[in-house]
């Protein structure tokens, strides 16, 4: 039998369960970009004004968020514009490799599906082949909807193949991971660090000048940025990208033959004979299984919000050269509003990202649920709904405190940039509170769904797209008010700068109370392991 017996039939396995998930990232993420031409020409008609844009993005700050601008044409400033965007779709395609790979052994899964004729390497295979073919449709659907825009044809062929290719690249990262660590969730972090490595040596190379300006090629997210759209393309740099698939994709193929199906390569760490007298609680186990996790989020939404508080000083900057911005911001409230305004907007990017913590953290119990963990405790005298209740305080106070973590360190980079710290912490800070509501929602989602329909738990992944939609993309698309209004977003003050309004905030904070209920009632009155 072939290593890769069976690759077919595990393809279109992953396919049917991925069927709502990988349509959904599949079509958004490119949006992100193809919206930015038309946006761009709207606020800056004249190629003089848009090399006064092109003047405002090379100003540190902001490279630093979207990464460097090779040329001020429409083309090079939209991919500039939508410079994190890769990022992203590196993020979800090393998570969905691991979720296909090292999640289906620790679930016992993938031993099951060894034991029929399946090969050794089929499982790996099968989910680099999906998410390698959702990467090439991702830059598909990138360079036709920018080449349908009278933008280059080379432009939009390169803008395509450079987020397929960081795609693609993180994905092999993905599956490294999956075969060094005996975990899910230590795989996840491996990979994860490996991103954020790869962003900070992107932003030290770019904003460091000429003598740091190297340690971009060491990163693959600098190396999508380097094949230049639309700026007299490198199309070589493709081939450094092709190596890195290949030696990755190798590296994972060889790791995954010297070790045991279930088992990682690094030794895991063995736990005492005697269970710790501070695991005597359902809270107590649930900050055992929540510790690193929570330790993480917090840490990389602080060291973001130090990013973006630093940004935001450049933001006030940009109509300093500009009359032509200077006029339109003016309309807008002046630049200190518009300062309010992007501190505001990424009050609402932290809630979005720990909206995702949130779920995470809800689904827990239906991970433990589904590997057999939660059954021994909860044959023993442990109460099902304190059981839950152990799970559900982290899914609230752990992305509340990843949030406030977040809105501090925006408000302190702030703060400190404009030697109004006194000022500018308290008002970011509870700008940042202010986003909590949704974030309860959307764990009031997962909770309900795990409570009463655990076969379709995923879903709550797809709320939390939806309202990403509807939030990033609504009001460029015009979306009718109505679909504006699905969003809990939607309904939350623009703080720093905006007004607080109580009602909102009480009825989604109500409305995640009773999902919350609702889901806690499910649970308790359905089968243990039941779909």
């Amino acid at each position: 039998m072939s290593a890769l017996t069976g690759t077919g039939a595990l393809i279109r396995l992953i396919l049917r369960r991925d069927r709502f998930l990988l349509p959904l990232w599949i079509l958004l993420l490119p949006l992100l970009l193809l919206i930015q031409p038309s946006a761009t020409t709207e606020l800056f008609p004249t190629p003089a004004q848009l090399e006064t844009y092109a003047y405002t993005l090379r100003t540190p700050a902001l490279v630093a968020l979207y990464g460097p601008v090779f040329d001020s044409n429409l083309g090079a400033l939209s991919v500039t514009r939508a410079g994190f965007t890769p990022v992203i779709l590196a993020l979800v395609s090393l998570l969905t490799v691991i979720r296909h790979t090292r999640t289906e052994e620790e679930a016992g899964r993938r031993e099951l599906l060894g034991a029929s004729v399946v090969g050794r390497h089929a499982n790996l295979a099968a989910a680099l082949v999906v998410v390698f073919g959702a990467n090439l449709v991702v830059g598909t659907v990138v360079a036709a909807g920018m080449a349908t825009q009278d933008l280059a044809a080379g432009g939009s062929l390169a803008a395509g193949l450079a987020y397929a290719s960081v795609g693609c690249m993180f994905a092999t990262v993905g599956a490294v991971a999956a075969q060094l660590t005996e975990g899910a969730g230590a795989a996840r972090g491996l990979a994860l660090s490996g991103l954020g490595v790869a962003f900070v040596l992107r932003l030290g190379g770019d904003v460091g000048g000429d003598g740091m300006s190297w340690l971009s090629w060491l990163s693959p997210i600098g190396w999508g940025q380097q094949i230049r759209p639309y700026a007299d393309e490198r199309w070589w740099v493709l081939v450094l990208a092709a190596g890195f698939v290949v030696a990755f994709a190798a590296a994972a193929v060889a790791l995954s033959s010297r070790r045991d199906v279930g088992a990682g390569l690094l030794p895991s760490r063995p736990g005492p004979a005697v269970a710790s007298p501070r695991l005597n609680s359902p809270l107590a186990l649930a900050f055992r299984l929540h510790r690193g996790m929570l330790v993480a989020w917090t840490a990389g939404l602080a060291v973001l919000g130090l990013v973006l508080g630093g940004v935001a000083e450049g933001v006030g900057d940009l109509v300093a050269d500009s009359p032509e911005l200077e006029e339109i911001f003016v309309r807008m409230g002046g630049p200190a509003r518009l300062v309010d305004a992007y501190l505001a907007a990424n009050m609402g990017v932290l809630a979005l990202i720990a909206s995702g913590y949130a779920i995470q953290a809800g689904l827990r119990m239906r991970t433990e649920e589904t590997t057999l963990r939660a059954e021994p405790v909860l044959a023993a005298a442990v109460d099902r709904v304190r059981w839950a209740t152990g799970h559900l305080t982290f899914a609230l106070v752990g992305p509340s405190l990843a949030v406030a973590a977040g809105g501090l360190t925006t408000g302190l980079a702030h703060g400190l940039a404009t030697g109004d710290l006194g000022r500018e912490l308290p008002r970011v800070l509870g700008g940042a509170v202010a986003q909590l509501p949704a974030v309860w929602l959307l764990a009031g989602i997962a909770i309900a769904l795990f409570g009463l329909f655990p076969r379709f738990t995923a879903a709550s992944w797809g709320a939390l797209g939806l309202f990403f939609f509807i939030g990033w993309l609504g009001p460029v698309l015009q979306l009718d008010e109505w679909v504006m209004n699905l969003s809990p977003f939607t309904h939350l003050p623009d703080l720093p700068g905006g007004e607080l309004q109580a009602p909102p905030l009480l009825w989604i904070v109500g409305m995640a109370i009773t999902l919350t209920i609702a889901g806690l009632s499910g649970f308790r009155r359905r089968d243990v392991g039941s779909a």
